[in-house]
């Protein structure tokens, strides 16, 4: 399990105040809070530093080529444009402080500059990371996203992994809303949905539609990409990686200080480097355009990728009171489930449970943790989980219960003409 320490960067000043200020990134995690509160901010710093790490187990770099003045700032916030989230004092000093621990390495931030150390005898799943940004939709609107001129790197890797998981698709597939079916004409280019009899361009398709087709296809490609026990990694390297293994591929070949057996022990472990065995999968807006029931469909799915390898993680950022419910009844559904195995009566009860929600989607108490941020504060804190099910006292079910209260102020007001 990786944690993060996060102190003044953009909204967050204060940070996490309990747990040492660490902000545990467990299988499932998810936060909510106001716009502007620094949810997609705790997300992208994730990303972030998860990529980092995975560099440096890759050897694309070593520590001291990292741990350079403003190689943060200048080379890795600006991925997702966070590289004017760093705050300074009066006096124009950096306060900035960010702590991240991995599996295989702990990476810190003061004062301009990263500091490096490894862990030592750590389990490493190299992870694919796909970052889902919040402005996904006109991904699938336009006609050809393989033209668009766009300034956002989060993005344009996101419109490369699209095209990749189309053309991944073997025939139809069903989405996990509306019973409806898509399928991928290759010569032109185009998505289809496909309903009860009906047939639309994914272009003419609603708002919900655009949203999900993107983040449903992307997510089952990487999940089904990465390895799987002895597996390999299904998914082709990207011309960046390609470029940098027959770099690394050339220098082996040309170090003269190498034995044969030296040479050829490199030569065997470079593959390694470059095999997935981990998919994070880090969401903004997941419930985006979605009607509440499609939003627990979508999330279930999102929960069933999820789950089918044991390093995968799921990071959500979100608005939504019934991604927090779903998560509960997720939870509640593993819990049962365990007692039903407990009991050897799982094919007696399996049928029942799966009608009711999808086995697949179920996920355990301890590897879920929500946080709730406050943009007036500047911090976050962990939502309690009595029984391991998610508090019902969050701010998207307080500003639910404040409308029905709203709703019985005008009453009584009414009551009284």
């Amino acid at each position: 399990m990786s944690k993060i320490k996060i102190r003044n960067f953009g909204p967050i000043k204060e940070g996490y105040q309990k747990n040492d200020g660490w902000i545990e990134v467990k299988k499932v995690t998810l936060f909510i809070g106001n716009q502007g509160s620094g949810k997609s901010t705790v997300a992208k710093l994730i990303s972030t530093f998860t990529w980092i790490e995975k560099a440096l187990v890759r050897k694309d770099f070593d520590g001291k080529w990292l741990g350079q003045k403003n190689r943060l700032k200048n080379k890795y916030l600006t991925y997702h444009r966070l590289e004017n989230y760093l705050i300074k004092d009066e006096a124009g000093n950096e306060i900035t402080e960010i702590e991240y621990v991995g599996d295989a390495y702990q990476i810190s931030y003061k004062n301009c500059f990263l500091h490096i150390d490894k862990i030592p005898e750590s389990r490493y799943f190299l992870p694919q990371i796909m970052y889902v940004p919040a402005e996904r939709n006109f991904i699938a609107y336009v006609k050809s996203p393989k033209e668009l001129r766009l300034s956002s790197e989060s993005l344009k890797e996101y419109v490369t992994e699209f095209d990749k998981a189309k053309n991944a698709m073997k025939g139809p597939m069903s989405l996990p809303i509306n019973d409806v079916f898509i399928d991928y004409d290759k010569l032109n280019d185009v998505v289809n949905i496909r309903g009860d009899g009906y047939k639309v361009f994914l272009t003419e398709a609603s708002s919900g539609f655009q949203s999900l087709v993107p983040l449903y296809l992307v997510s089952w490609f990487l999940s089904n990409s990465v390895k799987r026990g002895s597996e390999v990694t299904k998914e082709p390297m990207s011309s960046e990686e390609e470029e940098r293994f027959r770099k690394l591929f050339r220098d082996i070949l040309a170090n003269s200080s190498y034995t044969d057996e030296q040479r050829r022990l490199a030569l065997s472990e470079l593959p390694s480097r470059f095999n997935k065995s981990a998919f994070i999968n880090i969401v903004e807006e997941a419930e985006q355009n979605l009607y509440p029931g499609s939003q627990w469909k979508m999330l279930g799915s999102l929960l069933a990728f999820n789950n089918t390898n044991p390093g995968n993680k799921l990071i959500i950022t979100s608005h939504s009171p019934y991604l927090v419910n779903y998560l509960s009844i997720a939870i509640q559904g593993k819990e049962l489930l365990d007692k039903v195995n407990t009991k050897n009566k799982f094919d007696l009860f399996k049928d029942k449970i799966n009608n009711i929600l999808p086995i697949n989607s179920f996920v355990d108490a301890s590897d879920v943790i929500v946080y709730q941020l406050d943009e007036k504060k500047g911090n976050l804190i962990r939502l309690d989980n009595p029984n391991g099910i998610p508090s019902d006292k969050n701010l998207l079910n307080m500003m639910l219960r404040e409308g029905n209260q709203l709703f019985d102020s005008l009453l009584e007001i009414e009551e009284e003409l």
